[in-house]
């Protein structure tokens, strides 16, 4: 009753906000258009908002996850019209805040005492407002100025209904399409839902922002605020405040004479590093989560906040991942194919070079051209379109990953439209794969792995006698083995003896009845009788043998 009453509700929401007005008439098929021009969402007034207003509100009106969805949309500014792209912007952190009330009442029941107790100063008005929580600033006892975020009140009830949607979306998919099992939608959305429940427990979020602090500590690269974790709670984070600006704000960076170029590359360096080094990677970055310490202008250093989400991947992934984009990087498709049937990415029985053909006519194109140049969209959909032909399934555990990626390359295309995203990432991949392929990566599993081996060394005599007396004992079940197979021998011999003895013993009694009898059995031997009597002796004579 719950997902029937949340999916009245989005259809509802949609019709107040008339979403159907932003869906583009001249690209739909005939009937379509038909439908929507007799569309009863034409009933509902189109008020005084923008399409991009429009959008954004009906998307926070929804609840998380959709708001989610705009944010993402919202860094993808090639995929969208300017002042839709700007509108959305405003769901990274300019979401309606909840009262100041209500987030004074959650702080003081999981601190079990009172705001001025706990703070000597408190901003009641919300410093920002997301889909999931809201940040306040404050000020310690001690003097350090901090920020509170507090989990939004009922946000759980709401993620929980939204997700066992997508979970009935996904099946009814499964049904109706019959090549959406190689999409794994249900995987997807119980990946997702794990993402999300995570998200809402803030002291897994601190923990997750002390880990990627201490995997960038005295990086020039990234700066991660610290955790008061005397204050921290699963609805409740008290975190250093941090002043730097958004990186969404470009003229006040260009203002502070950033450098732009090193600013993008940087950006990309720290993706790969977290994917690959530190296989600990931030996966939210959308604007809202990062700003820029722009004291240093030649050399200027993210800021990332907002961990709740965080991935990492298998080693096994890790490898095929980089292995997969070094050779996109060389252009190297037949080994990208290789890859794919390997990992078991691709169906069984697809051919290498006809794989490898068919990803060199999508990518071919992209290659030597600034993200400015480059049409994400025709290469999303012929890379799918690929996927189909060969039956390629679609990860889970590599969603998250992908998510990622879009938002950081969207921001690369903000920041510096000129980036060339390939020669950037190259060489860090391959001095990655050198470290951990080459004598230096041997060097260092040994390394690791030298206290598991020195921790067996005083077992090794005794593991020696256990393998010592096992081998014993194999040679003697071996032994009596032999002994029990010569016996068998022996008597299978000894059987025959005794046959043979028995079957001469028989024919010299059959000759001395013949010699005693003589004339009497002659007839008998040269009558009808005679094949019968051959034959017996002859029996005997095969049985001897």
């Amino acid at each position: 009753m719950g997902r029937l009453h949340r999916a009245f509700r989005i259809a509802w929401i949609s019709l107040r906000y008339r979403l159907d007005t932003l869906i583009p008439l001249d690209r739909l098929p005939f009937f379509l258009v038909l439908l929507m021009r007799i569309n009863p969402a034409k009933l509902f007034p189109l008020h005084d908002y923008t399409r991009g207003e429009r959008l954004r509100l009906a998307l926070e009106e929804l609840g998380p996850i959709f708001t989610k969805f705009g944010q993402m949309l919202s860094t993808r500014r090639d995929l969208l019209p300017p002042d839709v792209a700007d509108e959305l912007r405003k769901l990274q952190d300019q979401v309606a805040p909840f009262p100041a009330v209500q987030a004074k009442a959650t702080i003081e029941k999981a601190l079990r005492m009172s705001v001025e107790e706990a703070f000597a100063e408190f901003d009641t008005n919300a410093l920002a407002s997301a889909s999931v929580a809201q940040v306040h600033a404050a000020k310690l006892h001690t003097g350090e100025n901090v920020v509170v975020k507090v989990i939004r009140p009922g946000v759980d009830k709401i993620i929980k209904e939204d997700v066992q949607l997508l979970y009935m979306l996904a099946r009814l998919v499964l049904r109706l399409v019959p090549d959406a099992h190689r999409l794994h939608p249900v995987e997807v959305v119980a990946d997702y839902e794990v993402s999300l429940i995570d998200e809402l427990d803030l002291q897994k979020e601190a923990a997750n922002t002390s880990q990627l602090k201490r995997n960038f500590l005295d990086s020039p690269l990234l700066y991660v605020p610290a955790i008061h974790w005397q204050f921290t709670r699963p609805n409740l984070m008290v975190q250093e405040r941090i002043y730097s600006v958004p990186i969404a704000e470009l003229d006040t960076i260009r203002a502070h004479k950033v450098n732009m170029k090193k600013l993008a590359e940087r950006g990309v360096e720290i993706f790969f590093t977290q994917v690959f080094r530190d296989n600990f990677f931030h996966a939210d970055m959308h604007p809202g989560n990062i700003f820029l310490d722009t004291s240093k202008p030649e050399s200027p250093r993210y800021v990332a906040i907002d961990c709740g989400i965080v991935g990492s991947l298998s080693v096994e992934d890790q490898n095929y991942l980089a292995r997969n984009l070094l050779a996109f990087f060389k252009q190297d498709y037949h080994e990208v194919a290789r890859l794919h049937i390997e990992s078991g990415w691709v169906g069984e029985g697809t051919r290498a070079n006809e794989f490898a053909a068919a990803i060199r006519a999508v990518c071919e194109p992209i290659f030597e051209k600034p993200l400015k140049d480059i049409s994400f969209g025709q290469v999303l959909l012929g890379l799918f379109q690929t996927a189909r032909r060969f039956n390629m399934e679609v990860q889970p555990q590599l969603v998250l990953l992908q998510k990622t990626l879009l938002n950081i390359e969207g921001l690369g295309r903000q920041i510096y439209p000129e980036l060339d995203l390939w020669t950037t990432a190259k060489p860090f991949l391959e001095n990655w794969m050198k470290q951990r392929i080459g004598p230096r990566g041997i060097l260092k599993k040994a390394q690791e792995k030298l206290p598991d081996w020195l921790e067996l060394v005083p077992e090794l005599p005794q593991l020696a006698h256990e393998g010592l007396s096992q081998l014993r004992h194999w040679q003697q079940d071996q032994q009596q083995q032999r002994l029990i197979l010569t016996e068998m021998r022996n008597e299978i011999a000894r059987n025959r003896r005794r046959n043979g003895q028995l079957i001469v013993g028989v024919l010299l009694f059959a000759l001395a009845i013949v010699a005693g009898l003589g004339d009497h059995l002659l007839p008998l031997l040269e009558g009808e009788w005679q094949p019968w009597v051959l034959g017996g002796i002859s029996l005997l004579v095969l049985l001897r043998r």
